[in-house]
């Protein structure tokens, strides 16, 4: 479904991406895991085309995306809930949402929504409240929902869990393995609680300064003495 070959990304003199290669299968849950700083968040934002990818090439379902602007890709079926939730917090809840179903011209909105609230009902329950006013777990289950209701193939998270309270951390990852079930949505899922990303995902690969160390299962990688070290029991 999504191919990324040999991908550089710099910003300005800096290069984030150093020839990043990875595939992720329809119907998979993927997750990157690594260090602040490796360029997990550079990695998404690049498959989403801000910004650019300055070498190499990325294709999702056959379609070469490296140069297509960010809504193209949106159109294309790539959906995205970004790093720190970034949702509109004047807005309410369900205008946040209303903004999430413009690509799909609202068309299926009230089925749509229907399936988010039964992810996470505490969304109904705060329908007419400003998303600025809700807690950090509340406005990710808000970013997360406005990411589906764009009806995405391809759903990239981007750390989900940071700053979010253990219980909500939990229902959270529920809802995407849930998503990943029911609905078949293929999701790359960047994450540093590296436990929870690995214990859910189907494959994961290992991101430092910009490059690939590792790849294998969510099994393998979590049995990994490894990572474990580095990234399962307080390790650098």
């Amino acid at each position: 479904m999504l191919r990324l070959e040999d991908v550089h990304t710099r910003y300005g003199n800096v290069e984030a991406l150093k020839g990043v290669s990875i595939d992720v299968a329809q119907g998979e849950i993927v997750t990157i895991i690594g260090a602040n700083g490796a360029g997990k968040s550079t990695l998404l934002m690049t498959v989403c085309g801000s910004p650019r990818a300055s070498q190499g090439r990325i294709t999702f379902h056959g379609h070469d995306i490296t140069r297509l602007a960010t809504y193209d890709i949106v159109k294309l079926g790539v959906s995205q809930s970004p790093e720190g939730r970034r949702i509109f917090p004047r807005m309410t809840v369900l205008e946040n949402l209303q903004m999430g179903a413009v690509p799909t011209g609202g068309r299926h909105f009230e089925e749509d929504v229907g399936k988010v609230f039964a992810l996470f009902p505490r969304l109904k329950e705060r329908l007419h409240q400003r998303g600025g006013t809700l807690s950090g777990g509340e406005q990710q289950m808000l970013a997360i929902g406005r990411a589906l209701l764009a009806r995405p193939r391809l759903l990239l998270l981007d750390e989900p869990s940071l700053g979010i309270a253990p219980i909500l951390v939990q229902q959270i990852f529920k809802a995407i393995v849930e998503i990943n079930r029911t609905d078949g949505l293929t999701i790359l899922l960047v994450e540093q609680n590296a436990y929870q990303a690995l214990k859910i995902a189907n494959r994961g690969y290992v991101l430092a300064t910009g490059r690939i160390l590792m790849t294998g299962t969510g099994h393998e990688l979590l049995a990994n003495p490894e990572i474990r070290a580095a990234y399962l029991e307080g390790g650098h």
